[in-house]
């Protein structure tokens, strides 16, 4: 357990320094892109959001690769070094005003490189905690990977609670918002602290060793199954994006709230994100079969897309805010864990850490990357807040039916 948590540790280390950019993407927006009308400069922030998310399928093809063949741990420990480099250009990139259109390329860059990073730790990281314990466990151990994006999620809505209540806005503005990004720099001692003491199952590095080109395997007898894992995860980064990360954007721009309303609906989505997995994860451990669940806790969560937006769009306060994001975030969180696991038992080791890693990433790439950037287009053109489930809801149904045509199956190695 003990190696599980230290890999989940830094995972949740990495994701909390990708996705902050999200909670701050309305200040980041009008520090790197000034323009006269506030929803283009959110557009442009959320656009560049986005950008890193592009580098994660090169991530995952490159580090999930090297996984493969070399090692999990020597992969993971490459990651948090790229990861740290990433954020410091945040941390330390002037703002427009100061040195013009430079500064915007700099921003990108930074997050093509924490996108690189992430694409390829994610897959990486869940393939080592499955192989770390034993088949009976594999949902629960499993559960804590995507229990600590939850946790990345939630610190990250804390430090934009408690910046946003203790600081002027002007403040927040003008440095403020960069107190989380000097926070995610804790990566880089963390990550090799951890990641160097981590020792790969023997069973698996040696199974790996006969896989020297793991991606021409990969797309070559894994195909469907990673088309169908790409669009079985799409049900879960869609909503995520558009509605836990979006949250603080959404409720200033959009419903003209204050900004502490979204966040504390950020936060306790985030918490619950931490909550629910290891309890979804037991709860898989004891089942004889993964899918049925995964189509139950699937199904809910494109039923529950209308009625979600529809009370966020008439709410006139913070109660039906926060029960409608956490009845979403309690279904995405069965559904993220039991699709992980049927996704991962469905590779043989010597392609788990590649596979996994391409199908989140291209997910991630496709879909969660362009969510926020859709839904404010959405908003903007229509005027309607609710138009922003005409591009949720299709995307759960989507994935429910790859979820019905996948195959089950359980690889012991």
């Amino acid at each position: 357990m003990r190696t599980v948590v230290a890999a989940s540790l830094v995972t949740g280390l990495e994701m909390f320094d990708f996705t902050v950019f999200g909670f701050f993407a309305v200040i980041i927006g009008d520090r790197f892109f000034p323009a006269r009308d506030p929803m283009t400069s959110l557009l442009w922030a959320v656009g560049t959001f986005g950008v890193g998310f592009f580098m994660r399928p090169v991530g995952a093809m490159v580090i999930g690769a090297y996984a493969d063949r070399v090692g999990r741990p020597a992969a993971m420990a490459r990651t948090s070094w790229m990861m740290a480099l990433g954020t410091a250009t945040l941390v330390l990139c002037p703002s427009f005003a100061s040195i013009g259109v430079i500064a915007p390329l700099i921003i990108i860059a930074g997050r093509s490189l924490q996108g690189f990073a992430v694409g390829g730790d994610i897959g990486v990281a869940a393939a080592f905690v499955l192989e770390a314990g034993p088949v009976s466990r594999r949902g629960y151990l499993v559960s804590w990977q995507l229990a600590s994006q939850g946790a990345a999620a939630l610190l990250g809505a804390s430090l934009g609670m408690l910046t946003s209540s203790t600081m002027s806005p002007l403040a927040l503005a003008a440095w403020g918002w960069r107190i989380p990004f000097v926070f995610g720099l804790l990566i880089a001692p963390v990550g090799l602290y951890v990641r160097l003491r981590l020792r790969d199952d023997p069973a698996a590095t040696d199974t790996a060793r006969h896989a020297r080109t793991p991606l021409a395997e990969l797309y070559r007898e894994h195909g469907a199954t990673i088309l169908l894992a790409t669009l079985m995860t799409m049900g879960q980064t869609i909503p995520v994006y558009a509605i836990v990360y979006f949250m603080p954007s959404y409720a200033a721009r959009v419903m003209h709230m204050p900004a502490m309303t979204g966040f504390i609906a950020s936060a306790v989505s985030a918490l619950l994100l931490v909550v629910v997995p290891p309890l979804a994860g037991r709860l898989m451990d004891r089942l004889r079969r993964r899918k049925p669940l995964a189509l139950v806790a699937s199904g809910c969560s494109a039923l529950l897309v209308y009625p979600v937006f529809l009370m966020l769009a008439h709410a006139r306060s913070m109660a039906p805010i926060l029960f409608g994001v956490a009845l979403f975030s309690i279904t995405m969180a069965f559904s993220a864990v039991a699709v992980a696991l049927l996704v991962l038992e469905a590779l043989p080791a010597r392609v788990r850490a590649s596979g996994m890693a391409v199908s989140h990433a291209l997910s991630v790439a496709l879909f969660g990357s362009t969510a926020q950037f859709i839904v404010t287009g959405l908003i903007k053109w229509t005027g309607d807040p609710m138009s922003a489930a005409w591009y949720v809801a299709p995307a759960c149904g989507v994935s429910f039916c790859a979820l019905m045509l996948f195959r089950e199956r359980r690889v012991e190695t």
